[in-house]
């Protein structure tokens, strides 16, 4: 068997999840930690959340179990409450929004009871930002805030004109609200103007609406960097990390308030007040047209500025000083 510092158990469902284990691991790195990955075989698409749920944890369950046979880790950090339901052996949790705000009714049957024992078991909860700590049913084990990070996507700050009006992002559409998003461009957009939508093919035609589909993230970053704004209207935001993408490459952010962790939420207020709205269309369009035509003073070089405590120098930072002490303490 050999030795680890940390074994990461990744559940890594989605794109994004994997990128956050991925960078994770290699903050770890960085601060000297031996990590030792355990990944869930991916797993068919199944009809409801719940049995979603179930087969997920099972993969997780297994990874970790044939990690377990090869290793010899100090800690064990599950990556999202699902990976850890099922665990083989206690570990801490890294999530971005519990069952318990995230799977309402039906759609966490079995998970949110099951979860708020994992939480009182866990040595150690690793949120992804204070509004996931707030979700988290009490009693609970103590945390440590480890945000994913975020960085502008080109070397140099882009100087070329922003020629793309607004750009959203739907790879959930319903959850992203982008028929909300639609329904204000119908009224906001002017002759000319147009919006790009990516992360979805779900996308019905409209004047001025470009459907640009699901793209590398390198191809998305680059849009980005032509947009001038970033328009979205979520439902439900576990954590917001197309809007902090948005702000790091300078993009003006448009948005509705949702329930949930939604980091980006509170920079947005911040940085200008006025795009920070309610969902419905009218509101929704008079604060799209506002970025447009009256934007915010110096607002790139302050949303950058925003978003440094998201940068991976900081969140190395973070890793290095608060959260690998804290694991390798549980051995």
């Amino acid at each position: 068997m050999t030795d680890v510092d940390v074994l990461l158990v990744s559940l890594g469902s989605t794109g994004g999840l994997r990128a956050a284990d991925d960078a994770l691991r290699g903050s770890f790195a960085r601060a000297g930690a031996r990590v030792a990955l355990a990944a869930a075989v991916p797993q068919r698409d199944v009809r409801t959340m719940a049995l979603t749920d179930l087969v997920w944890a099972r993969a997780a369950r297994a990874a970790s179990a044939r990690a377990l046979t090869e290793h010899r880790p100090r800690a064990i950090l599950y990556s999202t409450t699902t990976a850890a339901l099922l665990w083989p052996a206690p570990g801490a949790i890294r999530f971005d929004a519990p069952a318990a705000g995230n799977r309402p009714g039906r759609h966490g049957v079995w998970q949110r009871a099951l979860e708020r024992r994992r939480l009182r078991q866990a040595p150690l909860l690793v949120p992804w930002a204070e509004g996931s700590l707030d979700e988290t049913p009490e009693p609970h084990a103590p945390a440590v805030v480890v945000p994913v990070p975020v960085e502008p996507s080109a070397t140099e700050r882009s100087t070329g004109a922003r020629d793309i009006a607004a750009i959203t992002y739907g790879a959930n559409p319903e959850k992203k609200g982008l028929d909300r998003v639609l329904a204000a461009w119908a009224t906001a957009r002017r002759d000319g103007e147009e919006l790009v939508v990516a992360g979805t093919d779900r996308v019905p035609p409209a004047p001025g609406v470009r459907n640009a589909g699901r793209l590398p993230p390198e191809q998305y970053r680059a849009l980005l960097r032509r947009a001038r704004v970033f328009v979205i209207a979520p439902r439900r935001e576990d954590y917001g990390i197309a809007q902090l993408e948005a702000l790091a490459d300078g993009c003006a952010v448009v948005t509705t308030r949702a329930p949930g962790p939604y980091a980006a939420l509170p920079l947005a207020e911040t940085l200008d007040p006025r795009l920070v709205t309610e969902p419905d269309p009218t509101s929704l369009a008079a604060a799209i047209r506002a970025a447009l035509d009256d934007p915010a003073p110096d607002y790139a070089p302050r949303a950058l500025a925003a978003v440094a405590p998201f940068r991976p120098e900081a969140v190395d930072r973070t890793v290095a000083e608060a959260l690998l002490p804290r694991l390798l303490a549980l051995a």
